[in-house]
């Protein structure tokens, strides 16, 4: 019965709580054993036990009986908090009808909090404010309510305290789930309609779709078929998540769950696409699909060029488990082949670097991560530039353009001061201020996408001691005086190691750049120029000194005249080396922009 389901998802900003509340969730509804349980039960990747944070958002359904009449389905989707996987988020909240609010009693309202709480109320979710770790001595109960009282509108009495930790208050918060969440609408007479909120790839069954039906019903032996690629495969299993996947006579209107179908083209299956079947065919996608934009862009190639095809493939799999990667083949001189990629931010990069080489076995060189500029040529042709070696000559350019993002920043008001020289530093525009009460405070600014993906995020917990947050989004393009540094090594460029910098910053950047490149280039027998160059300009300069081989120790006296002969025949040696000899470059001198910015 569709009134005795409750789909919902748990949002909050990093840290708060989501995964260990979860767990108790399961654990009180007797869903899991206390023997089977252990931290994080829900976040299956080593890379998100290491780290201590949600990558995937994990469904699965359990069952909660208040009472001995009554059994309600519940069906929970985890969500990860990190800013760079919004869209792990915006899927799930698309397939739920509420959302529990996770807000941290000792930190208050965070960035993300704020984030989440309006996409939530974008997909028009009941929100069940919740604060949680109130065990905990540095709790601020009543200064969080009101944080939470502001933000969400709701009265003090809607807002639940709970501990994920021990347990309280876990009862009120599944009645609250029960009272205050609204059923599914019981559509399931309606033409068949499901939305993918997530797909992992199995090599026996090929790419398997999660599903939320919204409308009709799907059984095994009809045919599916994706509005976007208008592919069509027989479904052959369908299931719903009991921590395993559980196969089932059909899934209809309310329902979450997975189907298999033999789907073995990758390309065929989108999150966040609408699945309907030729047998109960709808005329129209459900609303709110998009495809993800990425914001910061990476070449990946392999170190052994002849793993080229083997990278290829691992992309397609990974592409299909993470909707928001993008990904196109490009060339590199100094590199060989390899992919040019498209992350939503520098976190997303380092996530699928690792899971790459340690999902499926990847050996990768990295390359230094771009924005995507516009740039208009004197024509009025207007080109997209995410890497370097796409800029036209300097000559040819009339504007460029940087992409714009609006960032907030709530921290506490002791550390204002500290925020403004930050942002100043990284050519931010002041927007507004809003305190949120007495001690926190809310600051708004504009910052070009370039000066944040690096290093920015690090700095703001640098000075604010770990207590300030962040989020942002992309609002925009805007003119800026860019330039694009070629880096020279032993005269030749290298496209691999080209920056895109502001003409203002330029020269400091330069200068530093090939200071770090000379300490991580290793020594040739011939000494090796180390140049940064804007358009035929040389702004900076450094040598690595070749190593020598002492020639004149095998002579023992005589005419100096001999040791003469010796080293003129080493030096025309090495002139002839440097013409014809090819300089090793480590895969630590392409992450030497990254670290540049550290030691300021």
């Amino acid at each position: 019965m569709a009134e005795n389901i409750r789909n919902f998802c748990i949002i909050a900003h990093i840290d708060h709580g989501k995964s260990t509340l979860a767990d108790r969730l399961l654990e009180y509804t007797g869903t899991l054993k206390s023997f089977q349980m252990k931290e994080q039960i829900l976040d299956d990747m080593d890379l998100e036990r290491e780290r201590g944070i949600t990558i995937k958002s994990h469904p699965i359904q359990f069952e909660y009986k208040p009472d001995s009449k009554q059994t309600y389905i519940l069906n929970l989707i985890d969500t990860p908090g990190h800013v760079d996987f919004s869209y792990e988020v915006s899927r799930s909240l698309a397939a739920c009808e509420g959302a529990l609010l996770l807000v941290d009693a000792t930190q208050g309202v965070e960035a993300q909090t704020v984030s989440n709480t309006y996409m939530a109320l974008e997909n028009d979710l009941e929100i069940i404010p919740v604060i949680n770790k109130i065990d905990l001595q540095g709790a601020q109960i009543d200064s969080v309510k009101h944080q939470l009282m502001d933000l969400t509108g709701c009265k003090e009495e809607d807002i639940l305290l709970t501990s994920a930790k021990t347990g309280q208050g876990i009862p009120e918060l599944l009645q609250a789930i029960i009272t205050r969440i609204p059923p599914p609408k019981q559509d399931a007479d309606k033409p068949t309609r499901a939305l993918i909120f997530d797909s992992v790839f199995d090599n026996y069954r090929g790419a398997i779709p999660y599903i939320r039906i919204f409308e009709g019903c799907i059984t095994p032996g009809q045919r599916m078929k994706c509005f976007t690629t208008k592919h069509v495969y027989e479904v052959t299993e369908v299931g719903k998540f009991h921590f395993k996947k559980v196969p089932t006579k059909e899934l209809k209107a309310g329902d979450v769950g997975y189907l298999v179908a033999q789907i073995k083209n990758i390309q065929d299956l989108k999150v966040g696409d609408t699945i309907t079947t030729l047998e109960n065919e709808a005329k129209a996608p459900l609303k709110g699909y998009k495809e993800m934009k990425p914001m910061v862009f990476s070449g990946l190639y392999p170190v052994n060029n002849d793993d080229y095809e083997e990278l290829r493939q691992s992309l397609e799999k990974l592409q299909l488990n993470d909707a928001s990667l993008r990904y196109e083949p490009e060339t590199s001189e100094a590199l060989g082949f390899g992919f040019r990629c498209g992350f939503l931010g520098l976190l997303h990069l380092e996530i699928v670097q690792e899971r790459l080489e340690r999902e499926f076995g990847q050996n990768l060189v990295t390359t230094i991560p771009n924005v995507e500029y516009h740039v208009r040529d004197r024509q009025g042709n207007v080109i997209s530039v995410d890497t370097p070696s796409k800029m036209p000559e300097m000559g040819e350019i009339d504007v460029i353009e940087e992409p714009y993002v609006k960032v907030e920043i709530i921290t506490p008001s002791e550390y204002i001061g500290n925020l403004m020289t930050l942002t100043q530093e990284k050519r931010a525009m002041y927007i507004n201020t809003h305190y949120l009460d007495p001690t926190k405070v809310q600051l708004i600014y504009e910052l070009p996408l370039s000066e944040i993906i690096y290093d920015f995020y690090d700095k703001l917990k640098t000075v604010s001691r770990g207590y300030a947050s962040l989020d942002y989004g992309f609002i925009g393009y805007k003119p800026a005086k860019l330039v694009k540094l070629d880096i020279l090594i032993n005269n030749e460029p290298v496209d691999a190691l080209s920056l895109i910098v502001h003409q203002d910053h330029a020269y400091y950047q330069a200068r530093r750049l090939v200071q770090k490149l000379r300490s991580l280039i290793p020594r040739h027998l011939f000494e090796i120029p180390i140049q940064a160059a804007i358009g035929n300009k040389v702004i900076a300069r450094e040598n690595v000194k070749a190593l020598r081989k002492n020639v004149t120790a095998k002579c023992y006296g005589g005419d100096i005249t001999r040791k003469r002969k010796l080293l003129e025949k080493q030096k025309e040696g090495k002139k002839r080396m440097k013409q014809v000899g090819r300089v090793q470059i480590p895969q630590e001198a392409f992450l030497a922009i990254l670290q540049l910015e550290d030691e300021k």
